[in-house]
């Protein structure tokens, strides 16, 4: 019975493929072809899509895991690893059809060339960014000074670097300006030095005068004892006897401790009996 059925069923087959011309056989193989080439295709964009993200994820988490390495710098990592996989993706894809991936790396070098030149400045840019986040002169929270521009850092991308200024006014700095100029970081060390010029006059007593100087200033909490202070006369001026005065202080306290100190000291000299003399003229009328 079995082969009475084996029978049939070849009978059958045979008609069929009989009744088919050679381009209708050429259709159906190219189609099948396509399809198993196309299917191929899906599967390789899914898995390179799904090893990106993941990598991606992995590297980033990298930074955010351990606090003494850079988070910014990984994100970025973590972007190019992710492009790299995401682009021999797109190769293998292109093998898949058939198609001679050599030729495409070569047409994408010429297409990257002309978009290059066209896109010197803003590539310049980007450069100067991977530079930055590689190297790491500055990082978010900073208070740096960089292209005539003093503030906070607060964000740093391939294309721009933005401060928030002194007014917190957001200023936004081209990576070419920032690393292509002198970069003034004033967060990188914990500790700064104060330094100010008081001017006493001729007649003052120059002891009293630097008692007075070096007993105000240290007498805040804010100056610190080491590296000593330095207090002494370095100008002899038109008017004045001028004082030198260098004290270290914490870096967070900079600005607030040497404007307060520059009152204090005035005041100080003031209720010392101390002259602190101004710039006069004298008008002498010609007779006649």
């Amino acid at each position: 019975m079995e082969d009475v059925e084996n029978t049939i069923k070849s009978a059958m087959t045979t008609e069929i493929w009989q009744g088919k011309s050679m381009a209708d056989l050429l259709t159906l193989e190219f189609l099948a072809s396509a399809a198993g080439s196309l299917l191929g295709a899906i599967a390789i964009l899914l898995l390179g899509w799904i090893v990106s993200s993941w990598l991606q994820g992995r590297v980033s988490n990298l930074g955010r895991r351990n606090k003494h390495l850079d988070e910014m710098l990984f994100d970025f990592l973590a972007s190019i690893v992710r492009y790299v996989v995401l682009g021999f993706t797109f190769l293998f894809v292109l093998n898949t059809f058939g198609v001679q991936t050599t030729s495409v790396v070569a047409i994408i070098g010429a297409a990257g060339l002309a978009i290059g030149l066209a896109l010197q400045g803003t590539l310049s840019n980007v450069a100067a960014g991977v530079m930055l986040i590689l190297f790491r002169p500055i990082k978010i929270g900073d208070f740096v000074e960089v292209a005539g521009e003093m503030g906070t850092i607060r964000q740093i991308n391939l294309n721009f670097t933005e401060l928030a200024d002194t007014s917190n006014v957001q200023v936004i700095v081209p990576n070419a300006k920032v690393w292509g100029n002198v970069i003034t970081n004033y967060s990188t060390n914990d500790r700064r030095r104060a330094e100010w010029t008081f001017g006493v006059g001729y007649g003052a007593n120059l002891k009293d005068a630097e008692t007075i100087i070096r007993d105000t200033i240290l007498a805040d909490p804010r100056a610190l004892d080491e590296p000593p202070p330095f207090v002494q006369v370095t100008n002899l001026g038109d008017s004045s006897v001028d004082f030198l005065v260098r004290v270290w202080c914490n870096a967070s306290d900079y600005f607030v401790f040497k404007a307060d100190m520059t009152r204090q000291v005035k005041e100080a000299l003031d209720a010392g009996g101390v002259d602190i003399p101004f710039p006069t003229r004298t008008m002498i009328q010609a007779s006649g």
